[in-house]
């Protein structure tokens, strides 16, 4: 009989000093110019102690920014994954005029941007883009600091909307518009003529064309498989920010098919507001993400943070709209029950105090 109490005793005390494990967290964060070195260790520590575990750190092209800033983060103990749009070059003079991509109306992204002045997207099958996006994540994948490469834009422009930005941009998209469509350049027609037998500039309704889609799909796709090639033969990791999905968003407004991306991890901006959803929505379309991939590689559901709570009823930008403090436990929780393997916040430049509460207590919690 004692020897039954003792082990009951000990079971009990056991279970009162378990603690949950917390659950992986991520963030996107930009660099400042502004902060020294001793600033921007201390604001790392800072994200360490508060519970994050890796940054998506956007800070241009230089090598020299990604090393110096890699061995800070590295020093406060998370991992560094540079962040780095893909598609999106703005206007470099690496990059020639004829390399970007061209609407369905034939004006170039170059010239003609399409929703606001830094949508100036690449066509991802010219072999020059290529070439430029090779050396570029090269040479930063070569960094000893990084721990992997993050691509942003890797994606056409967005040819609908998410419903909760037309009013923003003054548009009703309630179907695929030539101005918002890419890439009908010379290169794109004639090589989908040829595998196709389709001039797709003669067919009436491009967006009822499913083999074009497909082929846009697989410009992507290919893109991120040569990238993804080139940084796993650095022994790096490469991940990326997609859009969710992949099949009721990601493909059908930026033709993202993520679930055939030979990368390591996914990152869908999960971002609830932008489509005018609830939390709950978060957790669907995480569990859809899960499922696409067969839930074989890690998924960290994106939340985007509402910077001032106060305002976000009387904020017309959606842009500034984002999760409340007391939404913030619901997101994590819809997306680790639904299959996450954790979440990545943007940002935390936008976390208040109030974030921050239930952000430390959402992050210990069991979720099955």
């Amino acid at each position: 009989m004692k020897k039954l109490l003792a082990i009951v005793v000990f079971t009990f005390i056991l279970s009162s000093c378990h603690k949950p494990t917390k659950i992986p967290v991520y963030a996107w964060l930009s660099h400042s110019k502004s902060m020294n070195d001793a600033e921007l260790a201390t604001q790392f520590k800072d994200l360490k102690m508060k519970g994050i575990d890796g940054l998506m750190y956007s800070a241009g092209h230089d090598p020299e920014v990604y090393k110096r800033v890699g061995q800070l983060v590295k020093d406060a103990g998370l991992e560094f994954h540079t962040w780095i749009p893909t598609m999106v070059q703005g206007k470099n003079k690496k990059l020639d005029t004829t390399l970007y991509a061209v609407n369905g109306l034939g004006k170039s992204a170059f010239t003609d941007p399409a929703y606001v002045p830094h949508y100036t997207f690449l066509c991802p099958n010219k072999e020059k883009v290529a070439d430029f996006l090779i050396e570029l994540y090269s040479a930063i994948a070569d960094i000893k600091e990084v721990d992997g490469i993050h691509l942003d834009y890797i994606r056409f422009p967005d040819v609908i909307l998410a419903k909760g930005l037309w009013e923003k941009y003054d548009l009703v998209m309630d179907k695929e518009y030539p101005q918002f469509d890419y890439c009908y350049c010379d290169e794109c027609v004639s090589d989908f003529k040829a595998l196709s037998g389709i001039d797709i500039t003669t067919v009436e309704d491009p967006s009822s064309n499913q083999e074009w889609k497909q082929f846009r799909y697989d410009l992507i796709t290919n893109m991120v498989n040569r990238l993804a090639d080139v940084v796993h033969a650095k022994k790096k990791k490469i991940n990326a920010a997609v859009f969710p999905g992949p099949n009721s968003v990601a493909k059908r407004i930026v033709r993202q098919e993520w679930d055939k991306w030979n990368i390591d991890s996914f990152y869908p901006m999960n971002y609830n507001d932008f489509y005018l959803e609830d939390t709950k929505w978060i957790g669907a379309v995480t569990q859809e993400g899960v499922t696409a991939i067969n839930n074989s590689k890690p998924i960290y559901s994106g939340l985007f943070i509402c910077p001032k709570p106060e305002n976000k009823t009387s904020e017309n930008d959606p842009e500034n709209h984002g999760l409340l403090p007391e939404e913030l436990e619901d997101a994590i929780k819809q997306s680790m029950i639904n299959g996450a393997t954790g979440v990545c916040l943007f940002t935390p430049k936008r976390m208040t105090e109030a974030h921050w509460e239930v952000f430390k207590k959402a992050i210990y919690k069991e979720y099955n």
